[in-house]
């Protein structure tokens, strides 16, 4: 078996087209479980969903077909692929918002599995502003995205909003089941954010690193399956559910840690934005305002350098975050450190910069080539930054 899909049908014409769906996933080897919104059972019935897949098709949140047991968390943590199937212009606004008012909604809110949505509905509706606002925030947050076809409707207009053919759906969906099992059996180490140097008990040397992409990356390696050890510097994020978060302050410390936690690790990847520099006496006590201050700064050890030379048998990868001339740089740290890869953005871009929700970055590879990965969303990034690091990695249970 390929593994759990948790199917949301709502409230479309196109739900009838849901039970081909279902049937075909199972033919391909998945156990699929159906959830119907209030609006599906107006086309369809759960009957129909329990006949086809013989397992109970839900409505409510509060529906428990095993007693004592909170099926919301359970189809949550099972489910491998969570697909809607059809998407209707509110289910997407529900799922978009991350509001939890039925059984599928509050399932996706509560798990890490990936998301395929295929809108079915009239043409002016998914064209309206909303509902491409609602995708896109989906589609930033990692969810695949199966694009209607046109043609007539069942409101007897034409345009792009028929739900897309049925193996399309199920290829998308064997796609994505096939990311949320890419890093199974293995372990991914995953620093992030600034650090804190202290320059006395009030003031510190940092730098403007939010913490955004090494969270994703963390994010994306737990929807691929992966068991992850985050190690964060200071920042104002919420650590993905399922990551053994390890909060560090100095470079020091996140290079302990990372020494730590690599020991029977497969993947580093260094996305924090260490300090190259620390004061080399730090004060004691506050530091007054008497005229002009000299601070002696003391060389910080590299951290991805260190890692790549404990652990020869490691993939690393780093990141250059450069202003000028990125390739050229990025492919001298990679040759300098030893790394495995390196991840190149330039943040002097103000689109993908510091604090930017998006990125845009080139990996470069030990061998010369290199790997171009368009601007997207940070996690989308992060997803297929992994994708092209996963070849270099030796399979689970082959280390």
């Amino acid at each position: 078996m390929k593994g759990v899909v948790v199917m949301g049908v709502t409230g479309s014409v196109a739900a009838y087209r849901a039970a081909d769906v279902a049937r075909d996933l199972m033919r391909a080897g998945f156990e699929v479980r159906v959830c119907l919104s209030r609006g599906a059972a107006e086309f369809v019935t759960a009957t129909l969903f329990e006949a086809l897949t013989g397992n109970p098709a839900l409505t409510d949140a509060f529906d428990e077909p095993k007693p004592g047991r909170m099926a919301h968390i359970d189809w949550a943590r099972d489910a491998d692929v969570l697909l809607v199937c059809p998407a209707s212009a509110n289910a997407l606004a529900r799922l978009a918002a991350g509001r939890s008012e039925d059984m599928f909604s509050t399932i996706a809110v509560a798990s890490t599995a990936p998301l395929v949505v295929a809108p079915a509905m009239n043409p002016e509706m998914f064209s309206h502003e909303a509902t491409q606002q609602n995708l896109k925030a989906l589609r930033d947050r990692g969810a695949i995205v199966v694009e209607p076809t046109e043609g007539d409707v069942a409101c007897g207009e034409h345009g792009q909003g028929k739900l897309a053919p049925t193996q399309v759906i199920v290829e998308a969906t064997l796609q994505a089941a096939m990311r949320s099992d890419l890093y199974r059996g293995t372990r991914v180490v995953v620093t992030a954010g600034p650090t804190a140097e202290p320059l006395d008990p009030v003031r510190i040397l940092t730098n403007r690193s939010s913490g955004k992409m090494g969270y994703a990356i963390a994010r994306a390696a737990i929807q691929m399956g992966a068991e992850v050890v985050l190690i964060t510097g200071p920042t104002c994020l919420t650590p993905p559910p399922r990551a053994d978060t390890r909060r560090v302050e100095t470079a020091s410390e996140m290079l302990t840690s990372a020494l730590n936690a690599c020991q029977n690790a497969d993947l580093f990847v260094a996305a924090a934005a260490v300090a190259d520099f620390t004061p080399k006496e730090p004060r004691s006590d506050k530091i007054r305002r008497d005229g002009d201050l000299t601070v002696e700064l003391a060389p910080t050890q590299d951290i991805v350098a260190t890692v790549a030379e404990k652990f020869p048998e490691l993939v690393v990868c780093g990141f250059a975050a450069e202003v000028s001339e990125v390739e050229a740089a990025a492919r001298a740290k990679l040759e300098k450190k030893g790394l495995s890869a390196i991840a190149a953005n330039d943040v002097s871009r103000s689109d993908i910069g510091f604090d930017s929700d998006d990125n845009e970055v080139t990996v470069l590879f030990r061998d010369g080539s290199k790997i171009e990965i368009p601007r997207s969303s940070k996690l989308v990034v992060a997803m297929r930054l992994l994708e092209a690091l996963r070849p270099l990695m030796a399979p689970p249970g082959k280390n």
